[in-house]
């Protein structure tokens, strides 16, 4: 008996996926730009290359279109922090999250700038998402960190503080990548400014933490 390779998705089934990919990228470049009470469905619709039937097929209303980018957005955000690991020495692992920060600021800016909007706004669609998943995964990497500090690896340091000054830190390059790119006239996307950018952050934060 032979072992049967997995099954190639449907043309269907890729159309499918390929027509909520592009309603996903174009809802991300709509909400980013105007909020959710700015953006209207024909805008993302005429995006995407789709009617506004067709995108309601999919998506029942524009709260469920934005719920849906919202959550897409954190399990990007949150893939760094899912790839903390006790297994690295403790210096190492915060200077490998503060590089992979850096990254999806980089590589996805309207998804930093949207994610931000919404904590101002106060998160009134996303807050279930912020005290369960998030909550429960920032839980269990402060249990490393807080492990870290008791059999004196790190200096004494708040877990909690010490991730929210790494998103500060990291994301500001993203959500006020304009004021960047005025006082320094560069951006993410230059290599040099990005290395550059990387160890000035892994060396301040790491600095702060480092035993003595």
């Amino acid at each position: 008996m032979t072992d049967q390779a997995p099954k190639k998705p449907g043309k269907r089934t890729q159309a499918v996926s390929a027509k909520k990919n592009a309603i996903m990228a174009a809802a991300l470049t709509t909400f980013s730009q105007f909020g959710i009470h700015g953006t209207r469905l024909e805008q993302v619709a005429e995006l995407a290359g789709v009617s506004k039937t067709n995108l309601l097929y999919y998506f029942p209303s524009k709260e469920a279109l934005y719920v849906a980018v919202m959550r897409n957005i954190l399990d990007i955000w949150l893939a760094p922090l899912r790839a903390f690991r006790q297994e690295f020495t403790p210096l190492v692992a915060i200077g490998e999250y503060i590089r992979l920060k850096l990254e999806v600021s980089r590589d996805h800016p309207e998804a930093s700038r949207l994610f931000c909007l919404e904590m101002l706004q106060g998160a009134p669609l996303l807050m279930a998402e912020l005290t369960g998943d998030l909550k429960s995964l920032v839980a269990d990497k402060s249990a490393i960190i807080s492990g870290w500090v008791a059999e004196g690896k790190l200096a004494p340091v708040d877990p909690n503080h010490l991730i929210f000054m790494i998103w500060a830190a990291t994301q500001h390059y993203a959500d006020f990548s304009t004021q960047v790119e005025a006082v320094t006239g560069k951006t993410l996307q230059d290599e040099a400014f990005f290395q550059q950018t990387v160890d000035n952050v892994q060396r301040m934060i790491i600095e702060g933490i480092r035993l003595r």
